[in-house]
């Protein structure tokens, strides 16, 4: 798995909604060990794309935040790339929708 779908929190549904794909940033070594940690959050496949329960958070740098019709939450990041793991956090820690738009409102 090498071409990753990355979400905020929704705090309103509980949920997480999808914010960008990335393929960037992790070695080779990196992509291979999260792909057996993935492996083992595998819920259910569609069409090629796996999907897993959201327990990996990971850190993102991205270029910047562009309004986006792909994406139900309208914004989507731009250019991201992963910077690590964070082991130390957990889904619930993850930044949310709110974030993104607060970012994205201070941009404009």
């Amino acid at each position: 798995m090498s071409n990753y779908h990355l979400a905020a929190r929704d705090p309103v549904s509980g949920g997480f909604l999808p914010v960008g794909k990335t393929f960037k940033g992790p070695t080779d070594a990196e992509f291979r060990a999260m792909t057996e940690r993935l492996q083992r959050l595998r819920e259910r496949e569609e069409h090629g794309t796996v999907f897993v329960r959201p327990e990996v958070v990971v850190e993102v740098r991205f270029d910047g935040i562009q309004k986006s019709s792909l994406y139900a939450c309208g914004l989507a990041l731009r250019f991201a790339r992963i910077v690590r793991v964070r082991d130390d956090k957990s889904a619930g820690d993850a930044d949310t929708i709110e974030t993104l738009r607060a970012l994205f409102a201070a941009r404009e």
